[in-house]
């Protein structure tokens, strides 16, 4: 049918319409395209450069080498080594279970070490390297390179690890390094990125943790090119970082070596220090560990073994531990007492046996008593009554001042873990931590070195090094940083008379050198190592009125917990001092029994440089001490030698 003009012409109009809003749609939608492409090409151009060079490049930081430490003398503590070891990209492995099965058919694998696999790989990002196993030796390494193929995902690599050659021996010096924990990032105060890579290590304990960003240095890091999602493509540049710092201890490893093997059995702690600059020679802690086996991750079984054993191998007992001092604490009574005029060295105290002080006798060690005692006779032959009477006539109050005064009851900046404060209470203290008053008994029981002064081995070589050298010496460990001299500030005069001082030596001397003195049996003959010394027995029970009337128990009778701590403290040569040491045995019974031996064959390693001179003891000791050093479990480092003491 024949449309008509008028509804030709309607048509064109609606077909014009249409087509009229039509352009003005794309009109108007070409106008938005441009000019967002406007503000992306102009107004936000530098921004969208900026995120995709970012996508592109990828920066990535490299673990720092952590710095060596060496002993005095240059021979190594800590050091680093090459470890082989075996990694997996998850995204190249494709199925992993299936890859860490071929895997342990190549090399050894515990069940442990597939489940710590699995669950790490789990946390981290497909792309991100996952450790396997390390401290591969060449030919496991070499097998999983062969079998490359059949192992997608998984590389060799090389990288550091810390080992510490000495092991046992400097355990509680060095400390040990292990990987970043949780706990460890609440602690530290430094939130340095590094310590975000996984398994990156940081010390633990020891000097390891106390200077640990002087060990650590500072990362570096590399820039690579990487895909999509974050696959390496290649990498650009690469700044290595700074090393950290070596270190140099003032410590000689071959005496630390023999003070171990000296140790060997006990639960006791050595400290040797130089008397005129304060250089720990030489701390030694008995039973050790081997630290090496934390940096490796310690076993549960053998960490139990550890913390269930009653020696507490890990705790530092050197600088961790206190201890009643026992009668090594004399010395401070007698100087706090002549340094007030209230004895004079020829006064003498009668003892028989004990003191009565109102209803409670005050026992000397010897039952019958020592008859008169002057302040040489006392301290020699380590009287308990001569020491209450110059408890009353001083008060604990002098009593602690000069026990601070010679470096008890402070806490010396050593940078090594929990170094312990010591105690040397006061009328204050007792008020406020027992919220009850100083009585006279306090103060018998403080200047023999009981009741509640309380002091660690290296207190008392701190002690010891300022009665030979009449100076506030401190204590040092660090000799060197990068082979740069650790300056040492000479140490001040304490102020005391020299007199005082001098007779209060003498007394020690006869401790050890008089046929009365309480540690003559150990003595040493040759005039050229002679030491002047004071036996310490502390007490760790009480003992009862029915006891002591029945009979006290033997040491040796009782279990060893109950047994008393044996302590002894010297310096040596007497006319020369040069070394202060200072020995604790835990329970070891009576100082001149336990610990005076120790410390005599100690003292002679270290002035000496090397085994103890047989002619240095008496002659009826030669078989027995010759035997005994054949015995001895030396490491290779004391299998022979020149001297190592500078």
């Amino acid at each position: 049918m024949k449309r008509s003009v008028r509804d030709t012409e309607e048509s064109a109009r609606v077909t014009s319409r249409r087509g009229l809003i039509l352009a003005a749609g794309q009109a108007g939608l070409i106008a938005v395209l441009g000019l967002r492409m406007r503000q992306l090409q102009i107004k936000e151009a530098a921004q969208f450069r900026l995120l995709a060079e970012e996508n592109r490049i990828n920066i990535r930081l490299i673990p720092p080498v952590r710095g060596l430490i060496f002993d005095r003398n240059g021979s190594p503590i800590a050091q680093n080594e090459q470890n082989y070891r075996v990694v997996i990209v998850r995204e190249e492995a494709g199925d992993v279970d299936e890859v860490l099965e071929r895997l342990s058919k190549v090399i050894d694998l515990t069940p442990e070490q597939i489940d710590r696999a699995r669950a790490e790989i789990k946390k981290r990002s497909a792309f991100v390297p996952v450790q396997i196993a390390d401290r591969l030796d060449w030919d496991e390494i070499s097998a999983v390179a062969v079998n490359a193929p059949a192992l997608p995902g998984v590389s060799p690599e090389v990288g550091l690890s810390r080992v510490y050659p000495h092991g046992e021996d400097t355990a509680h010096i060095a400390g040990y390094v292990g990987p970043v924990s949780d706990y460890d990032l609440s602690k530290l105060e430094d939130r340095d990125p590094v310590l975000q890579i996984p398994e990156f290590q940081i010390g633990k304990t020891g000097v390891e943790a106390k200077l640990e960003r002087t060990l650590r240095g500072q990362a570096g890091s590399k820039r690579i090119e990487v895909n999509a999602v974050g696959r390496v493509m290649r990498e650009l540049d690469r700044d290595p970082g700074v090393a950290g710092a070596d270190l140099q201890l003032t410590t000689d490893n071959k005496l630390q070596n023999f003070v171990h093997a000296r140790l060997d059995g006990e639960s006791a702690a050595v400290v040797v220090m130089d008397v005129n600059s304060g250089d720990i020679l030489a701390m030694g802690s008995a039973p050790s560990f081997d630290p090496n086996k934390f940096v490796r991750g310690i076993s549960g079984t053998d960490y139990g073994l550890l913390t269930d054993n009653k020696y507490r191998p890990l705790a530092n007992k050197a600088a961790q531990g206190t201890y009643p001092p026992g009668s090594t604490f004399k010395m401070v009574t007698a100087l706090a007492a002549l340094e007030d005029g209230l004895i004079t060295p020829d006064e003498t105290i009668y003892c028989r046996g004990y003191m009565e002080l109102g209803n409670r006798r005050f026992h000397c060690w010897k039952r019958a008593g020592h008859g008169q005692m002057n302040l040489n006779d006392g301290l020699a032959q380590s009287c308990d009554v001569y020491y209450y009477e110059l408890a009353q006539r001083v008060g604990i109050e002098k009593i602690t001042e000069m026990a601070n005064r010679m470096g008890l009851g402070i806490r010396h900046p050593v940078p090594i873990s929990a170094v312990a404060k010591g105690l040397t209470p006061t009328k204050d203290w007792k008020k406020e931590h027992r919220g009850a008053d100083w009585v006279v008994g306090d103060s018998l029981n403080s200047a023999i070195g009981q009741g509640f002064v309380l002091a660690s081995p290296l207190q008392l070589a701190v002690m010891t090094s300022r009665l030979a050298s009449g100076r506030a010496v401190e204590p040092r460990l660090i000799k060197s940083v990068n082979g740069v001299e650790v300056e040492i500030t000479p140490p001040e005069k304490l102020g005391l008379n020299e007199n005082n001082l001098r007779m209060v030596r003498r007394a020690m001397y006869n401790v050890s050198n008089n046929k009365r003195g309480t540690a003559y049996r150990s003595r040493i003959i040759d005039d050229a190592f002679a030491m002047a010394g004071k036996t310490g027995t502390s007490q760790v029970r009480n003992i009862t009125a029915e006891e002591r009337r029945k009979g006290v128990f033997r040491d040796e009778d009782l279990p060893w917990e109950r047994r008393d701590h044996a302590l002894f403290v010297n310096f040596a040569p007497f006319d020369a001092p040069q070394i202060a040491v200072s020995v604790v045995v835990e329970h070891g019974g009576g100082g001149s029994v336990a610990a005076a031996p120790i410390a005599r064959d100690v003292t002679l390693f270290a002035l000496t440089g090397g085994m103890p001179p047989l002619e240095a003891y008496p002659k009826g000791d030669r078989a027995r001490i010759k035997r005994e050093q054949s015995e001895m479990p030396l490491g290779a480092i004391n299998s022979g030698g020149e001297a190592s003491r500078a």
